[in-house]
């Protein structure tokens, strides 16, 4: 009688470790999956979750845009989005001094090529002038080169000074599906400072979303900027705090969330002649514009 009495016990006891094994094979399948579609934090060389922090003059709250001299990050040249100034800067001032270029406008972007300046505004309209009146009191000779983009809203340019090529992504155009595809377009510096399209390009919204795992992502790109070590693209969309990288034929390689406590409003960015990467933020009424700098890790 006494081993009839066991028996049960024992039955319980092996279906237990049935049940236990089941289990842990089922989170062991759940996160095997789930490290599947981890998301990398930093594209590689970077950690964007330990920046170093320039806060900006009250002239630059609303930093839109900024970029170096031949990669050189001992001075800053930088725009906000309502005035028709080019500042210049050291990161660590606390105030910038000015060139006025132009009229009053939602100014989105600027670049160096080729000892021009090129000033981006949103409507697609473009503001040319030479470097060497880049820190004088007013410039006397703006080129304007109106009509090359087609009608929509730009905030994102990149200048690759070796071909002479200026890059434009559309944040929102009329012609294109921007739940499918992001359209950009090449234009061509030309010797008198003004800009003639060359050709175009198109990124795979669809791809973004499968790499960041994520349905109808608002792909609204606001800033661009070229690893000329890796010819990768590197691409802000500010709205859903995103970055985006390409290689160099603007095919997808992946996606990275960026922190909303860190990145604010993401509108600029640059590589200087070391690598390193830097990220403006728009700032607000109550918190200063600044400038990020991401160290490059070897």
């Amino acid at each position: 009688m006494t081993g009839f009495k066991k028996q049960p016990a024992k039955l319980k006891l092996a279906v237990f470790a049935i049940a236990m094994l089941c289990v842990a094979t089922i989170f062991l399948t759940i996160s095997c999956k789930n490290k599947e579609k981890v998301i990398p934090v930093s594209p590689p060389g970077y950690d964007l979750n330990k920046p170093v922090k320039y806060k900006m003059p009250d002239d630059l709250t609303e930093i839109s845009g900024f970029a170096f001299y031949k990669g050189k990050s001992d001075s800053v040249y930088a725009e906000q989005d309502e005035e028709g100034f080019l500042f210049n800067l050291k990161l660590g001032d606390k105030k910038a001094n000015y060139t006025k270029f132009g009229k009053s406008g939602d100014y989105e972007d600027v670049a160096i090529c080729r000892e021009q300046v090129i000033m981006l505004k949103s409507d697609g309209t473009f503001f040319t002038f030479p470097f060497s009146q880049a820190r004088t009191k007013q410039v006397t000779n703006v080129q304007k080169t109106k009509g090359e983009l087609p009608e929509g809203e730009f905030e994102a340019m990149c200048a690759d000074e070796k071909s002479g090529q200026i890059y434009v992504l559309c944040k929102h155009c009329a012609d294109e599906k921007t739940s499918k595809s992001s359209s950009g377009y090449i234009l061509k510096l030309q010797p008198d400072g003004t800009l003639k399209q060359s050709g175009s390009f198109v990124i795979d919204v669809k791809e973004i979303e499968r790499l960041a795992d994520k349905k109808r992502v608002p792909f609204r790109p606001s800033a661009m900027a070229k690893n000329t070590f890796t010819n990768e693209w590197y691409i802000l969309s500010s709205v859903n705090k995103m970055l985006v990288v390409t290689d160099a034929s603007w095919k997808v390689k992946n996606v990275y969330p960026l922190s909303v406590t860190i990145f604010n409003q993401p509108e600029g960015m640059a590589f200087d002649n070391q690598r390193n990467l830097y990220i403006s933020n728009e700032g607000d009424q109550l918190s200063a514009g600044n400038i990020l700098k991401f160290g490059f890790i070897k």
